[in-house]
């Protein structure tokens, strides 16, 4: 994952861009007799993949996940994409049960 700068709105919205980035890399050689030589031969390869996964919306200490991709497909990832409001719940539950025992 990769996060991107925070852009600042003029009404105090933080906006955090999150891609997804994936690289690979391969090659592969052989040497073989040809006649009276010996003959060799090689490669390689390497690949990128950048994948725009959505924003993070920061307003009056709120965090709020914008997705620009399809809803997550498996556990993990939806476990990950729900992480922030779990986290804001969380914290409001501690904020209210102080306050409660003031």
């Amino acid at each position: 994952m990769v996060v991107g700068e925070p852009i600042i709105t003029p009404d105090g919205i933080t906006i955090i861009p999150l891609t997804r980035a994936s690289f690979g890399f391969g090659g592969g050689g052989s040497d073989w007799p040809a006649r009276d030589k010996t003959g060799v031969g090689g490669g390689g390869g390497a690949g990128v993949r950048v994948e725009p996964v959505g924003f993070l919306i920061i307003k009056d200490g709120n965090i709020r996940m914008l997705n620009v991709t399809p809803p997550a497909n498996t556990t993990l990832d939806r476990a990950i994409e729900i992480l922030p409001s779990m986290v804001d719940r969380v914290d409001e539950f501690i904020d209210k049960r102080k306050a409660e025992k003031e």
